[in-house]
């Protein structure tokens, strides 16, 4: 998600407008055909000897039964699907259909998947958005005849598409649907994608209005029960139904406006206020400060901090790591921020560019004392970034 927000976050920053493509497959994990599976392993990824028949093993002898009013049908054997509730299944589903980006690179378009998700998009200016249509019609329709002949369904009716970019530039398309397969789909104003509601002016407001709704609720839920539990149990529910939402993907929301954060801030403070029994009119951030916990804003910073750690280490996908560079690597090892591992900050033109990973990921990793930017160690460097972002 955060490869394709900054993807859309820079075509806005050169005053272009992207149009994006939500693909569904209809039951894909349970379409994937063994023969052709192992086949595409052993071809494309030179699995062979024992590892390959590891994989026929795990995929072999599977059989499948049906109960109805209490009774059972016969046994079937399964020539097809890949466990989805396993951890090999999604990964084998994964290298089963690693080809298709080589089917969406011939249209010039970009290809991110997660699992069976599969994201399509396109950058032009407004004025060639005909163009881009015809492009992402012929390019979708070239998928749908891969994924064919790899038995798998493309479900036109449910895939979702929509024009992104900034209110002036998207203001100016009008194209109103777009032909996927034999339907005319209509472009959509919010699309929800991996759990993150996306808008077409790339403002968030429809996603931080969502983790509200969703965080209040939880809490509400919690609340009668809050009075019976310890505090460390209330803290073990909170983080598990507030906390993690407010941090899913919550590098996506930075450069967002104040007025957003502090909306998904009311829901941290009430979250902290039920652990603590505090009262709705005391001071907040004594009481953030008993718990230890970051607020918003700052764990935003933290998530995007260590991803920039992890890049400059090697531990995260190359499409993401390709957007950090180190000072040093761009030939200037003579500047005296090339021994504190200071990122090269690239200049933009608007503020979308700067909500980008390729600019927000240096800007806060520039930002951090520089003997915490030489640590090394990802454990030690999260704990003092903590510490660090805490004193903030």
């Amino acid at each position: 998600m955060l490869r394709v927000w900054s993807d859309l976050l820079l075509a806005a920053d050169i005053r272009q407008v992207t149009l994006l493509g939500l693909l569904d497959l209809s039951a894909a994990f349970d379409c994937v055909h063994h023969d052709l599976l192992l086949q595409r392993l052993q071809l494309n990824f030179g699995l062979t000897d024992v590892v390959l028949n590891w994989i026929r093993s795990f995929l072999a002898d599977r059989t499948l039964q049906v109960a109805y009013d209490g009774k059972l049908s016969a046994t079937q054997a399964l020539r097809f699907a890949v466990p989805q509730g396993s951890v090999l299944g999604p990964l084998l589903y994964v290298l089963c259909t690693a080809e298709l980006s080589h089917v969406v690179a011939r249209h010039g378009m970009r290809l991110h998947q997660y699992a069976d998700d599969i994201q399509l998009y396109i950058s032009v200016p407004v004025h060639d958005t005909t163009l881009a249509v015809q492009r992402f019609s012929a390019c979708v329709a070239d998928v749908n005849e891969w994924l064919r002949a790899s038995r798998l369904l493309l479900n036109a009716t449910k895939t979702q598409v929509m024009w992104l970019g900034s209110p002036q530039q998207v203001s100016h398309v009008d194209v109103s649907h777009v032909p996927v397969l034999s339907e005319l789909i209509e472009v959509v104003e919010t699309a929800r994608d991996l759990g993150v509601v996306i808008d077409s002016q790339l403002s968030l407001s429809a996603h931080v209005a969502m983790l509200c709704r969703s965080g209040f609720y939880h809490l509400r839920q919690l609340r009668p029960i809050a009075r019976s539990l310890s505090t460390e149990a209330a803290k073990t529910l909170v983080h598990a139904f507030i906390s993690s939402r407010l941090d899913y993907c919550n590098s996506l929301l930075f450069g967002v406006p104040d007025v957003l954060l502090r909306k998904v801030q009311s829901v941290q403070n009430a979250a902290a206020r039920l652990v603590t029994g505090a009262k709705r009119r005391d001071h907040i951030t004594p009481v953030l400060q008993q718990l230890h916990w970051l607020s918003v804003r700052r764990r935003i910073e933290f998530k995007i901090a260590c991803l920039v750690h992890q890049s400059l280490s090697g531990r995260t996908p190359t499409y993401l790591a390709a957007d950090i560079q180190l000072v040093v690597d761009r030939g200037r090892q003579n500047l005296r921020s090339a021994s504190d591992r200071t990122c090269f900050l690239p200049r933009t033109h608007n503020t979308f560019g700067d909500r980008s990973f390729s600019v927000a990921g240096p800007r806060v990793w520039n930002s951090l004392p520089a003997d915490l930017r030489r640590e090394l160690q990802f454990g030690a460097f999260r704990r003092q970034l903590k510490t660090v972002l805490f004193s903030r």
